[in-house]
């Protein structure tokens, strides 16, 4: 089978999705089914299991669809990656195994895919590794903007797969700075949302491969497990849980609720996978999945029914009903959703003494090759986005430097065709052939920050996320 986009997130034994992460929804009220107490004790529970997966060299990443996602649930529970080790050991903690993995030249592979670093990055910023500062030459931010697709902006990797596109959405809009801003710019943000936007189904799902403008496509059954990552796509880019589409997802799932368990009748049956998504995909969006449309006429929700997936005290997830024994890519998925998760969150203050929360490359590295995040914006729609390689000559470099590495190295290439003044200081006057204009001026933002006029010496630093606009 050929390797695509998608292999990275699917479940092997059913080609389906098997991820998730966390944006916390913890305040149950009352009248839920299943109680915080019960909460709190499969949060435990669930905790212990994926501990006992840790190998024992601290590791839980390896080929193919690894454990990984272990540490967005672990985030989602209130628990550390730092503090998970391997028999006590914290010098092999899992937080640095995986940093220490990222780094590594040979990671992911030979021939990666967008959903390798989308995998990543939702999982290193859940463990406290600042995605975008891996390392001096890792930047996890940059390796995802590398798959943007000039002819149909707003996908990330080939359009047919359209996961990829909705987990650069969840990992470069959930994975915030260490300083808890959005780090990529509206202009993007608006981009995906409209690709999002058009791969709907008519029945108000999405599914893995690409809808838009094919009728036959956007007609066809939709996805439990796309659907809620889908929805969780554009709640954390913005979006409201009163938006029509969000409103049409939530109808969607609930057409697919069994009165009886709380579960969702899924593509492949019921089963705690897909449970675990779309209970993500509502967490994510602010949605009480133990209320209102998520409380059958039975009492049940489906919360309720991943709580009776779980073994306890062994605090593994069966995946079928039916099934004598936990799962682990189960135990993940229940485990995070269970903890009021989405598809990613941040990292909980460690309580290994002196571990500090967020660990992550301070400085470049004069000499070694590393890359930026680069996003140029002319105001006419024609929003362009790179990953720019250069080599620093110091502990930071500039924005002039980084704009003249982009005209020659960046992918995809054409971010960068001019830049004015080309050499030496002052403000940018002119990018790409596009020149200030009165009030419309060229502008910078970095990791976030307000724009503000963009000089060829403003600083900028190991794993900056760099948006230049003209505006006012």
């Amino acid at each position: 089978m050929p390797r695509t986009v998608s292999s990275s997130f699917r479940r092997p034994a059913l080609s389906a999705v098997a991820a998730l992460g966390a944006f916390a929804l913890t305040t149950l009220p009352a009248a839920a089914t299943t109680t915080p107490a019960q909460i709190a004790t499969s949060k435990t529970n669930g905790v212990t299991y994926l501990s006992s997966l840790q190998a024992a060299d601290g590791s839980y990443a390896g080929s193919g669809l690894s454990n990984e996602w272990a540490f967005s649930a672990f985030a989602a529970a209130g628990t550390a990656a730092v503090d998970v080790t391997p028999g006590g050991d914290t010098g092999k903690n899992a937080r640095t195994v995986y940093r220490d993995l990222l780094s590594t030249s040979g990671w992911p592979s030979a021939s990666p895919v967008v959903t390798d670093y989308e995998r990543a990055t939702l999982n290193a910023y859940a463990a406290g590794v600042d995605p975008a500062r891996v390392s001096a030459s890792r930047n996890l931010i940059a390796d995802i903007y590398g798959y943007w697709q000039t002819s149909e902006t707003g996908y990330f990797g080939p359009s047919a797969n359209f996961n990829g596109t909705v987990f650069a959405a969840l990992a470069l809009n959930g994975a915030r700075t260490q300083a808890g801003r959005i780090r990529v710019p509206q202009a993007l943000r608006d981009a995906m949302i409209t690709r999002v936007r058009a791969n709907q189904h008519s029945d108000g799902g999405w599914n893995h491969s690409k809808a838009e403008g094919n009728p036959g496509q956007l007609a066809a059954a939709s996805d439990i497990d796309m659907t809620g990552a889908a929805m969780a796509a554009l709640c954390v880019s913005g979006v409201p849980a009163t938006d029509t589409d969000i409103v049409r997802a939530k109808t969607f799932l609930k057409s697919k609720l069994v009165a009886g368990s709380g579960a969702f009748n899924a593509m492949f049956g019921v089963n705690t996978d897909s449970n675990g998504w779309a209970v993500s995909g509502l967490n994510a969006c602010g949605i009480n999945p133990q209320t209102g449309d998520f409380l059958t006429s039975q009492g049940r929700t489906p919360v309720d029914f991943l709580i009776a997936q779980q073994f306890n005290p062994g605090g593994g997830f069966k995946y079928l009903p039916g099934d004598t024994g936990p799962s682990a890519y189960a135990s993940i998925d229940g485990l995070r959703a269970v903890a009021g998760g989405g598809f990613t969150s941040a990292p909980p203050v460690p309580v290994t003494a002196g571990a500090p929360r967020w660990v992550g490359q301070s400085t470049l590295t004069s000499g070694t090759a590393t890359k930026l995040a680069l996003t140029v914006d002319d105001g006419t729609g024609a929003l362009k986005v790179c990953s720019v390689a250069l080599t620093p000559t110091g502990s930071t470099t500039s924005l002039g430097a980084l704009l003249d590495a982009a005209a020659g190295a960046a992918t995809p290439s054409g971010c960068v065709t001019s830049v004015v003044p080309s050499a030496g200081a002052g403000a940018v006057t002119s990018l790409n052939g596009t020149a200030n204009s009165g009030s419309d001026s060229w502008k910078v933002s970095v990791d976030g920050s307000s724009f503000t006029t963009a000089t060829r010496e403003t600083t900028v630093g190991v794993g900056d996320t760099i948006a230049v606009r003209r505006g006012a």
